[in-house]
Parts: structure tokens; sequence; C-alpha cells
């Protein structure tokens, strides 16, 4: 993982883009996506009835190039990020393979996997949507609409991954996201967002309601200065950070 992780401040600190602590809040939990869970030959292939996932909190766009670009997904060169004329923007978009949809604006992605696993349950897909969503996005009137949505039509193909690492709670506190989601007629699992076994035990549940994986993560997690450091939400390296940085990951 710290390789990834070097990967994720070198492009930043480069091009002076992107947002550090956001991408690797979540890193942990689309590694195991991509390497334990989703189908790999069938999002090259791009079957229809292949797995889905869709990272609703886009601003971590940097986080996902890197993980796709690491399992061999990505086609474009992802020293271009935000590169005029890129495809590898600030937020993720459509117009780049293997990615299923634009995202950024929040509370928009999670809708979008709520209407592609009804989808899968009309035409009889075996295949699964996963969705992470950030806890900022919970705030968003459309997270809900769409919980309930899911529950009504029983969509036990669709998983929503709260990144519950806390950075809302200056503006809104969430509150017992778990007890919310069981009200809403959702299955639940509370999990260490960056334990690889537990993440991957939560994607493995099997159930006849949606279910919604709350992950306590770290927003920054593996860099001790940005770790839980609301400073860094939007900032990058100078030079001395970078070398301290760095020599931390070693």
């Amino acid at each position: 993982m710290k390789s990834l992780i070097k990967k994720i401040v070198d492009i930043a600190t480069l091009k002076k883009e992107g947002h550090i602590p956001s991408s690797l809040s979540i890193l942990d939990i689309m590694y195991v996506l991509y390497d334990k869970v989703l189908d790999i030959d069938s999002i090259k292939e791009n079957r229809i009835d292949r797995d889905r996932f869709i990272l609703s909190k886009g601003h971590a766009s940097l986080g996902l190039y890197v993980i796709l670009d690491h399992f061999g997904l990505l086609k474009e060169d992802i020293n271009t990020f935000c590169d005029l004329n890129s495809k590898l923007g600030g937020h993720p978009t459509d117009k780049i393979d293997n990615i299923e949809s634009s995202t950024g604006s929040l509370g928009h992605g999670f809708p979008i996997g709520v209407g592609l696993a009804l989808a899968y349950k009309i035409k009889k897909y075996k295949s699964k949507v996963y969705v992470i969503v950030g806890d900022g996005e919970a705030n968003e009137g459309t997270i809900w609409e769409s919980a309930l949505l899911s529950n009504h039509h029983n969509l036990n193909n669709l998983f929503c991954i709260i990144d519950f690492n806390h950075s809302t709670d200056r503006a809104v506190e969430l509150g017992d996201l778990d007890a919310k989601f069981k009200a809403f007629g959702w299955d639940t699992k509370i999990i260490d967002g960056h334990n690889q076994n537990e993440i991957l035990l939560a994607l493995n549940n099997r159930s006849d309601k949606p279910t919604c994986i709350i992950a306590n993560t770290i927003k920054g997690k593996g860099i001790e200065m940005i770790e839980n450091n609301p400073e860094w939400h939007h900032k990058f390296p100078n030079e001395e950070e970078y070398k301290l940085i760095i020599n931390n990951l070693k």
C-alpha cells in the first residue's frame, strides 16, 4: 500500500491538484474491491453484466486513478492528471475507460448505482453494484431517497460503502448511521475501513436486503502529518513536507 500512497502524493505534489486525504481514506477499500471482489476480466471485456463500481465522492479521483493504473485498467497516462485536455480530471468522468459514471456533484453517484442495481434485477443479472459515498455526502437528500428506494425494490445486489472519516462533523454530525440505515430497511456492517480482512468479509456479505458498509476511516491514512488534519483537505506538500512524507513511508 505504501507504493500506492507514494504515487498519490507524487502526482498531487507535481500537479498541485487532487485531494490527498480523501483519496487515502478509501484506498484500502478500493484496493480490496479490485483485488478480491470485482471481476477484472469482465471489466476489461466491457461485459454488460459486469460488476460495477462507482466512486460517488468523486473528489477522491486521484486515488481511483492510481488503483485503476495499478490493476491495468487505466489506458490513459496517469502522469497527465489534470493537464490541459487530459481525461484525468479532478473528478472522474465516464469518458475514461472502465469508469462507470461521471461523479463529483455530491449525492449523485449513489442514485446512479441504485439505477444500475435495479436494472440488474430486472435483467436477472447476478452481478453486484458497489458505491463509495463520503460521509459529507450523507447530508444530501438524494442519499436517503435512494436508500428508501433501494429497500422498496429489494436491491440486495447493491452495496453502499460509507467513508466515515468524520470530515463532515464540523458542519453536521451524522449521528448513528447504523441505526439510520437499518431504519431504511438495510442490512448494515460496521468495519475498520483500513482492515482489509474486515473489508473483504463485509463486501462478501449476502443478504435479502441492500447492504450498507459503514467504514470507519482516517482521512489522510498513512501520512502522520496529514491524518485527520482539515488543513490538508486540498493542500499539497512543499519541498520540505514532501521529503518528510516520503521518509515516513520508507
